[in-house]
């Protein structure tokens, strides 16, 4: 109910949180807080109406979350009254004194439940599959990607220390980054897609350049059929500036977050990394993601 104080909302300080030491987890680059309940969350229960939201970190997770939430329950009550992080927990997050994630899904009451995750393929729990849940993953290029996590990772105090813009590109690069490296996630989920059907690959730039558009296809992936006027408010619910403004979407309730240094939603733009790259660094990145990127099938766009 919304009287009773949620599992992320509990009060406690958050500048005791110390930033977290990455490590190497299965060969994905991890840290404490998303590993600490690996057992339990391998072994989650999923049911066969669960849909599951998957992306990199910062590739547009909360956008689409949001997108579904508003498809699946409209705008009611619970819109207004309990943020966008606990109507879609984040499975594999634990904080010690804050809850997890795990626990919140056990608890959704909403039906279908969705639930976001930043793992890459191999470490999703495996009774999604096994119950054939739809999933939904989000990709976003690479660049935009990486200065978003770079802003990310300045304002969250559960994760470690960015450092420099300039050591950052090249821990991208060699994927040490939390839930290791971008290469590996976009690609192993797309391979993924190959052989499992209900899978839902999108594209960041695509919701960016079209969004009804994209909308459209996600509901006929789900087997919805909004109404024009259901669809129309949807479409305008989910612009970045009204999400950004909005106390339920925005993360400004989540006390992990540091918004005097920067805010969760920044631009939500396409091609804001020529704001952040030299040329140099651009043409650095450029070579070294063609050699990453030449077997892939995968087609991103840096600008539209």
């Amino acid at each position: 109910t919304a009287e009773k104080p949620a599992a992320f909302r509990m009060s406690f300080d958050p500048d005791k949180l110390s930033r977290p030491e990455m490590f190497d987890f299965h060969g994905v680059c991890m840290t404490h807080f998303f590993t600490d309940n690996w057992e339990n969350i391998q072994n989650f229960q999923a049911r066969p109406d669960d849909i599951l939201i998957a992306t990199y970190p910062k590739a547009g997770t909360t956008w689409v979350s949001y997108i579904l939430d508003l498809l699946y329950f409209g705008q009611i009550e619970r819109q207004t009254s309990i943020p966008i992080f606990e109507r879609v927990p984040f499975l594999e997050l634990i904080v010690p004194s804050f809850g997890s994630g795990k626990d919140l899904a056990d608890n959704l009451l909403t039906s279908p439940r969705l639930i976001k995750t930043h793992f890459p393929f191999q470490f999703v729990p495996k009774s999604f599959w096994e119950q054939n849940c739809r999933v939904i993953y989000v990709a976003r290029n690479a660049k935009d990607n990486m200065v978003s996590y770079f802003h990310f990772d300045r304002m969250n105090r559960i994760q470690p220390e960015p450092g420099e813009w300039s050591s950052y590109i090249h821990r991208f690069m060699e994927g040490k980054m939390v839930f290791g490296s971008w290469y590996d996630h976009v690609n192993g989920w797309w391979k993924k897609k190959q052989t499992y059907s209900k899978l839902h690959y999108m594209f960041y730039e695509d919701l960016i350049e079209d969004t009804g558009r994209e909308i459209d296809k996600l509901c006929s992936f789900l087997g919805l059929s909004p109404s024009v006027e259901e669809k129309k408010r949807v479409t305008s619910g989910v612009q970045f500036d009204n999400m950004k403004k909005d106390d339920m979407a925005n993360y400004s309730t989540n006390f992990v977050m540091d918004f005097k240094i920067s805010p969760f939603m920044r631009k939500g733009k396409v091609g804001d990394w020529k704001n952040h790259f030299t040329v140099a660094q651009s043409e650095q990145f450029d070579e070294d993601y063609k050699k990453k990127m030449k077997n892939s099938t995968l087609q991103f766009r840096t600008e539209i």
